[in-house]
């Protein structure tokens, strides 16, 4: 559950601190109070994207903090290890966000993290729905989710998503190959003259660029050869004479005066370091290849090299993958029959296994359709319909797609006598709103989502059937957290824990705040709900409590 949420410069809330209450909350107060502010907040600290524009006027950043206490971490610690962060401590999870002028951060357990983490461990922490969310009932692909969800269909989902990616990713290739052209014979011929010419040069063999190196030095041997010998000549002649002298005479100072030795120790370094220098230049000179018959190949290997890039790319990689495409389609063409039978022998040890998943995942939803379809009536019997069917219509596709075998409609007929429609075509919001607090009383014990929020779903609705709502977010309150955004006096009193944001200016500037209202306070807030003053709205509020 939520246990505390704090609010520093959010729109109209400049500090607010919110110890929460298990089970159902009730959260009341006059239009633009600032209840749209606390939604703001949960959504915030679950992931929702910032703007500068919800910073308070004249303030520099937003503060946001919330606490879950988390009886089952598992799923948590699973996103979290996902990201590389430390797992929850005893359950505990910290959820921070700082909104500045120059963008948003955002931590769990005081470690930076994306916000797609946090939007992520959002999805596993809190469910919110306001007076439009129900729209997204009409996708048949969410009705069918929430099937699965009700049949423990998850394992047989995934396995079954991960098969349908695979038979998908094949059969484009397939495709993708029967559409590939047939090379012509004279296509045929002038790919097979060149993936030979690209062969026979054999060009992984060597470096490319030690081979231009070779050449040039066989290009300039003569040259090379008579500078390196001239070189070595004045490193054995007079050069060399003159060092020795130095040396002789410099180790004559340093037998007199001792204190020389460092000043004069370069000379005999610089002896050694010439004679070494002359050395190399002798092996040097016996490595150099001035053989005619090897500057030709040379040439010859260099010229081949420099056709090659000139035909088929600037470089020995360009070249190569010149030759690995032509060669594909050589093999496409010359070998198309037996790639084929290939292909399509994959293909169907993909279908077959795809099939067996499928059957699995459509054997427990065409078992858990007609249950869910009770829950749920049942459910919408208590919010007033007494009347009315809910049914769950699975039709077999032509073919599979990538949730299945079976197209799902959720279909509802509020009205005796009158035909099942589809939920699309259900006129009212209020009956929506009241099939979709019924959907989630049904799926209460398979879906262990901590904190539910009810945003005015209530809305539209009359005053029996408000109590009917209050009733049922009561009950699912028995098994999760719940919070209720409501204007209806008779679902804020069926609420153990009643809140009240009020706003207030001071100094020039409004303030937002929320705080709990019991005894006569709570009295008091039901009878402006209920639009009226006196005596009798006053026992009609407290007849509510009671109740």
């Amino acid at each position: 559950m939520l246990t505390s949420l704090s609010i520093q410069n959010l729109a109209l809330v400049e500090s607010l601190k919110w110890n929460i209450n298990s089970g159902l909350t009730a959260i009341t107060g006059e239009t633009g109070a600032g209840k749209s502010v606390i939604i703001g907040a949960l959504k915030l600290i679950t992931g929702a994207r910032a703007e500068k524009s919800m910073i308070r006027t004249g303030e520099e950043k937003a503060t946001l903090n919330g606490v879950f206490e988390l009886e089952n971490p598992s799923e948590v610690n699973v996103v979290l290890e996902e990201a590389g962060m430390p797992p929850c401590e005893e359950g505990s999870l910290f959820l921070r966000r700082l909104i500045s002028q120059k963008g948003s951060k955002q931590f769990i357990n005081d470690e930076p993290c994306t916000l797609n983490t946090m939007k992520k461990l959002g999805g596993l922490l809190m469910d919110l729905h306001g007076p439009h969310d129900h729209q997204s009932l009409f996708s048949n692909e969410r009705q069918l989710n929430l099937l699965d969800r009700y049949a423990g269909n998850q394992l047989n989902l995934d396995h079954y998503r991960g098969l349908w990616q695979s038979f998908a990713a094949y059969r484009r290739e397939y495709e993708e190959f029967l559409e590939s052209e047939m090379l012509s014979p004279e296509e045929l011929d002038l790919y097979r003259f060149q993936l030979d010419e690209i062969q026979s040069a054999n060009l992984g063999s060597e470096d490319l660029e030690e081979l231009e190196t070779s050449y040039r030095r066989a290009q300039n041997a003569s040259t090379l050869a008579q500078t390196a010998q001239q070189l070595t000549s004045l490193l054995t002649g007079d050069v060399v004479d003159q060092l020795n002298e130095l040396v002789k005479h410099s180790r004559d100072l340093i037998d007199l005066d001792s204190s020389l030795e460092s000043e004069l120790a370069p000379v005999e370094s610089a002896l050694i370091e010439l004679q070494e220098v002359e050395g190399s230049l002798r092996l040097y000179l016996d490595r150099l290849d001035t053989d005619p018959s090897s500057h030709a190949e040379l040439e010859e290997r260099v010229n081949l090299v420099e056709s090659l890039k000139r035909k088929y790319g600037n470089s020995q990689e360009e070249i190569l993958l010149h030759a690995e495409r032509i060669e594909k389609k050589l093999n496409q063409t010359e070998e198309r029959e037996s790639v084929l039978a290939e292909f399509e022998g994959g293909l169907a040890k993909h279908q077959k296994a795809l099939q067996e998943s499928a059957s699995k995942l459509s054997k427990k939803r065409r078992s858990s359709a007609p249950k869910l379809a009770k829950e749920i009536t049942k459910h919408l019997q208590d919010l007033g319909f007494k009347q009315a069917i809910f049914d769950l219509l699975l039709t077999d596709l032509d073919e599979p797609n990538a949730s299945g075998v079976e197209f799902l409609e959720f279909t509802f007929g509020p009205n005796p006598g009158e035909p099942s429609k589809p939920l699309k075509q259900i006129a009212s919001s209020g009956e929506m709103s009241r099939v979709l607090l019924a959907l989630k009383s049904s799926l209460a014990e398979h879906d262990e989502m901590p904190l539910l929020v009810f945003d005015e779903i209530d809305a539209n609705v009359g005053g029996e059937i408000a109590t009917a709502v209050g009733n049922k977010m009561k009950a699912l309150s028995a098994k999760r957290q719940v919070m209720s955004i409501t204007h209806f006096p008779q679902v804020a009193a069926v609420a153990p824990t009643h809140m009240l944001v009020s706003k207030h200016t001071e100094s020039g500037r409004t303030r937002s705040q929320i705080t709990a209202v019991e005894k006569q306070d709570r009295i008091n807030e039901l009878v402006r709900m209920l639009g009226s003053s006196g005596e009798e709205a006053e026992a009609l509020a407290q007849t509510l409590l009671e109740a």
